[in-house]
């Protein structure tokens, strides 16, 4: 049988970063509207899988490369994690074969197969798949660690946005001895163009140890049939699974890490305006949102519906980029009379859906603040249209783009500096 595709939290990380800054020198505006106005969304949804199916080989979607894992399942030592000592001052490594015998015993019965992990030694995982009897499935765990009360381990344990995330069930709760669990019942593609059901457990201690157990409805999460109608572990059995103390234990024996590595990657700080609230603010008249959301990096939304059908709004306001300003995708931009360059483009969205339109608006100050916004004709990402344009023009898009209270114009920017030098 052919080894199975992971990736791990990390790497997942690290294709989200990749794509990032991909996004800000791609040479066509399409690109870079489009990883603009999504950067807030991914990275709020980088960490949802830690798992890929299909070849030996990781593929990162969206970036021109690919990193390649260790082989798995070739750790010697048989035994269960749960045999070890518990943890001390100094806790013994554990490989990835004694990952795959611990699930194996969690999991207890059953048919396994297709079995591969990786030790402590570097982000560890157990991967195989099981059938209870009802049809083979992917079951998984990943355990890293997270610096507790970051941004980070706050989006393991938050329930997604489901304009943008749509699933069945989320619950988070805080157990008895502080840790805090989030279960997630959701789907491998949001638009369900698959019946692929990908359900999860996320668990994060006092600690910072974090255990993340994932399970699918078929053999593979991509590109392989259901073979059952749900996932095999109903809410109650991932909770079992992910609280196992052997997870803990195996936690423990990773690496110690630079505290400061633990946390979440570094953003560049995005202006404190609270972007829903200035975003809805700037609304032209008769428009009435039914929703919003965002995050601290500088992402907002807000859908609205004037009677005629909702429509999806997003905004990203980046400062620093100033640089973007001498790249060749804005050469037919423009220049709007302080310096601000400004381009607009007509698309039909990011994820494939028929009759969907979009309108956008990007625009880079003299002072480097970038704000990009956008008009969907429908009510989120991955929703049929519900209207046959978006509810705002592109007009009243640009109103909204250029307005001071994202950020000084060019020339408040200047008189302030006068006012400091004078001073």
């Amino acid at each position: 049988m052919p080894a199975q595709q992971h990736s791990d939290p990390f790497e997942d990380s690290l294709s989200a970063e990749l794509r990032d800054t991909g996004g800000q020198f791609d040479a066509d505006l399409h690109s870079l509207t489009t990883a603009g106005l999504a950067r807030g969304r991914r990275l709020r949804l980088r960490r949802r899988s830690a798992v890929v199916g299909g070849a030996a080989s990781l593929a990162l979607v969206g970036v021109g490369g690919a990193l390649l894992l260790p082989g798995g399942g070739s750790d010697p030592a048989p035994s269960s994690v749960a045999s070890n000592p518990s943890a001390s001052a100094t806790v013994p490594p554990v490989s990835g074969q004694e990952l795959i015998s611990t699930l194996k015993e969690q999991l207890g019965y059953g048919k396994f197969s297709q079995e591969t992990s990786r030790g402590t030694a570097d982000a560890p995982y157990a991967w195989l798949v099981w059938d209870d009897g009802d049809g083979g499935s992917v079951v998984s765990v990943n355990l890293e660690r997270v610096e507790p009360g970051s941004e980070n381990a706050r989006q393991l344990t938050e329930c997604p946005d489901k304009t943008f995330t749509p699933y069945d069930s989320c619950r988070t709760s805080r157990l008895d001895n502080g840790s805090v669990l989030r279960i997630l019942q959701g789907y491998e593609y949001p638009d369900k163009r698959e019946p692929t059901k990908h359900w999860s457990a996320d668990l994060i201690t006092p600690r910072g140890q974090h255990v993340a157990v994932y399970e699918w409805n078929a053999e593979a999460e991509k590109g392989s049939p259901v073979t059952r109608e749900d996932p095999p572990l109903d809410a109650a059995e991932l909770k079992k699974l992910v609280t196992a103390p052997a997870w803990l234990k195996a936690v423990d024996a990773m690496p110690k890490e630079d505290r400061s590595s633990l946390a979440s990657p570094e953003e560049t700080a995005a202006p404190t305006t609270d972007i829903r609230k200035t975003l809805v603010d700037l609304l032209p008249a008769g428009l009435t949102p039914v929703s919003r959301g965002g995050d601290e990096s500088g992402w907002g939304y807000v859908v609205v519906d004037d009677g005629k059908g909702r429509s999806l709004v997003e905004i990203n306001v980046q400062p620093n980029m100033g640089d973007l300003l001498g790249e060749s995708i804005f050469e037919d931009a423009e220049d709007v009379g302080d310096g601000t360059m400004l381009a607009t483009r007509e698309d039909a969205g990011d994820k494939d859906v028929s009759g969907t339109v979009r309108w956008t608006v990007d625009t880079v100050r003299v002072n480097g603040l970038r704000v990009v916004i956008s008009a969907l004709n429908a009510g989120g990402p991955h929703d049929a249209p519900s209207r046959a344009k978006p509810a705002l023009t592109m007009e009243q898009l640009k109103k909204i783009a250029l307005s001071s209270k994202w950020g000084p114009s060019r020339e408040e920017s200047q008189t302030g500096q006068k006012n400091s030098d004078q001073g």
